[in-house]
């Protein structure tokens, strides 16, 4: 028995023996070698191709006396690329390579390519070459692993940029003020006072009101006052009854004069902000001291005191400012409607002489055409000295891409957020990542913080991406968070372009749901470019 198991031993050494015996023979057993790949798809990350490479060498399998080159090779429909090729030895070789022994073992090995356009079609490969003595001959291709996956450079990477607000009003508050004026300790108007120079201006700004179709009166204000001496309680009455004969007072002064809205009737006990606004547009020499009395006390009975006792101005004070106190004033609270987005591109080309600043930064807004927008930004920079419109010229030569452009018009800007993130841009598009990731920290407002995202995916810290885009209904959002796993991102995007219908076909085709990557795809591909794309994306592998 024991001779009959030797000679099982012999005969399987024999064989194992004959296996390894030449290079030919290790180029015939290449099947049994293993190789595996992670990731099983290739992916590129920040523009390159890693990927780990495990090769099993069974026992008996390499020749103790062989050499072996192995060389990994990105095909792909643009050519090939082919890294620097790894060095293995069988046991009796008298060299400084990796040793395989005749027991066999597994061999790991980093991959690294950069990424070519065209390698979103691709596989890899292990060629070898195995030598003993003179003896050279070629192994048999191994293909390790598909791919590349790309899905990362659907990243809108142009940059956001913030327009400065162009401040327009659609509707102006305006006010129209008349007053008349109360002797002292006094409710009673008198009849001089309705025909004072004030109600004349007032009875006239109203008619021009009513006349004006842009403008509408929505409601008139009767406020009465007591100038602020004597004793609070009296003055509060005191304005109180001034109240009651102003609001007849209004009622006369408005008989002949179609006012169609409410009147709101107040009355303010002792006018201190009227007496402080006086003080202050007055000649006063003290005044400064004045003001400053007003500010320390709230106390109206304090303050009154501590102003009667400068008695080198209070006489003053009592002569030319608490008489102007002593008052009621009919105010007319006016929407003045301002010029229709229709009106404002008629007017940018009829007569563009009438707009203020505001209206042609508006303006700038509605029309399409960017060399349009340049011209009514440059109208409003030579016209008003318009700084918005100094920094929103930049952002359009930005959008047009004209980039030295736009770098001479931000240096007349101020060097401010909105600055370093349109500063920034240009370095993105420029593609100087590290600049423009400087820059986007500098500026620091929430319009940065997304264009910081860009450069995150960019360099493949999708975590960080995803972190600072939490939240995003923008494609750029969804596709950080589908880079990181949480597919259900997709569904809450408001976008509805083509790119945004790709990213959700993305991540319907990672959850395996053929229906919605079919009827996404037939949106996405619309655009000619995404359809060439989807055509051979791996992500869309299994669904053709």
């Amino acid at each position: 028995m024991r001779k009959n198991i030797n000679f099982i031993f012999a005969a399987l050494f024999g064989l194992a023996a004959a296996a390894c015996s030449s290079p030919e023979k290790m180029a015939e057993m290449a099947e049994n070698v293993t190789v595996k790949c992670e990731p099983a798809v290739l992916e590129v990350v920040a523009g390159t191709i890693d990927a780990t490479v495990a090769v099993t060498y069974p026992e008996d399998y390499f020749h103790p006396k062989a050499i072996l080159e192995v060389t990994p090779v990105i095909v792909y429909e643009g050519g090939e690329v082919a890294m620097e090729p790894f060095y293995f030895q069988g046991e009796k070789v008298k060299d400084n390579y990796e040793v395989v022994p005749s027991a066999g073992t597994t061999v790991t090995k980093k991959v690294h390519f950069a990424y070519a356009p065209g390698m979103e079609n691709c596989y890899l490969e292990l060629r070898g070459v195995v030598s003993h003595k003179s003896d050279k001959v070629d192994m048999p291709s191994k293909k390790v692993a598909d791919g590349a996956n790309t899905t990362y450079m659907l990243v809108d990477r142009k940059g956001a940029l913030d327009l400065k607000a162009d401040n327009y009003q659609e509707v102006i508050k305006q006010t129209a003020e008349g007053q008349i004026l109360y002797q002292i300790n006094n409710a009673t108007v008198r009849n001089s006072q309705l025909k004072s120079q004030s109600i004349k201006d007032y009875q006239a700004a109203l008619q021009e009101i009513l006349a004006n179709e842009r403008k509408t009166i929505v409601s008139t204000d009767v406020v009465a006052y007591a100038s602020p001496d004597g004793k609070e309680d009296l003055n509060a009455k005191l304005s109180d009854n001034r109240s009651k004969s102003a609001e007849k007072a209004y009622g006369k002064v408005t008989k002949k004069i179609a006012v169609d809205a409410p009147v709101n009737v107040t009355s303010i006990a002792e006018d201190w902000e009227g007496f402080q606004e006086l003080v202050a547009a007055s000649d006063l020499a003290d005044k400064e001291l004045i003001i400053r009395v007003l500010s320390m006390y709230s106390d109206p009975a304090v303050r009154e005191k501590e102003i009667k006792n400068m008695s080198a101005v209070y006489s003053t004070l009592a002569k030319e400012v608490l008489p102007e106190l002593r008052r009621a004033r009919f105010i007319a609270n006016v929407e003045y409607k301002n010029y229709t987005n229709e009106e404002l591109l008629s007017l940018i080309e009829e007569n563009i002489d009438v707009l203020d600043e505001t209206a042609i930064l508006r303006a700038a807004t509605l029309v399409k055409n960017n060399d349009q927008k340049v011209n009514l930004y440059k109208k409003a920079i030579e016209k008003f000295n318009s700084a918005a419109a100094q920094y929103n010229l930049a952002v359009t030569y930005i959008n047009m891409n004209e980039l030295e452009k736009a770098e001479a018009a931000l240096e007349a800007c101020a060097k401010d957020a909105d600055y370093n993130n349109a500063k920034g841009v240009i370095a993105l598009r420029k593609d100087n990542l590290e600049e423009a990731a400087k820059l986007f920290a500098l500026a620091g407002n929430a319009t940065s913080v997304k264009n910081a995202a860009v450069i995150d995916i960019l360099k493949g810290n999708y975590q960080a991406a995803a972190a600072k885009l939490a939240g995003s209904t923008e494609c750029n959002g969804a596709l950080a968070q589908i880079l990181v796993g949480n597919y259900a991102a997709a569904e809450k995007m408001t976008c509805q372009c083509a790119k945004s219908y790709y990213v959700r076909a993305v991540a319907a085709a990672r959850q395996g749901n053929a229906e919605a990557v079919k009827a996404n795809l037939e949106k996405a591909c619309k655009n000619e470019k995404l359809a060439a794309r989807a055509a051979k994306d791996v992500e869309f592998a299994q669904y053709r």
